[in-house]
């Protein structure tokens, strides 16, 4: 269960930050970045509606572990920035989703 959990936040933080990039980019080389982010940091309430629809969190672990999935989410997409130069890099980083997302629920508990 707790393995779901993190894939599906993994999964679901990594197409926030497509999408919002894909949007953001057909504005300009700016707003790829900016809507990256935002795609990201959005889907956090979703992925933890997810885990809670599936039964994965209790509600009252419901908004720490969408916090956590936004952290992570920047933190990745900081990792992500800086190894542009390599595919692990930013591909690794989504891991970070995950993470944020299972520790903000274990601090819901």
């Amino acid at each position: 269960m707790l393995f779901r959990f993190f894939i599906a936040t993994c999964l679901l933080g990594g197409l926030g930050g497509f999408v919002g990039s894909v949007i953001g980019g057909a504005f300009g080389q700016n707003f790829l970045y900016v809507g990256g982010v935002l795609g990201g940091i959005l889907i956090a309430p979703m992925s933890a509606q997810l885990a809670l629809w599936r039964g994965w969190i209790a509600p009252r672990q419901f908004w720490p572990t969408a916090a956590g999935a936004a952290l992570g989410f920047c933190a990745a997409a900081l990792v992500a920035v800086n190894t542009l130069s390599s595919p692990v890099g930013p591909v690794l980083s989504t891991a970070l989703i995950g993470i944020g997302a299972v520790v903000g629920s274990r601090r819901g508990r």
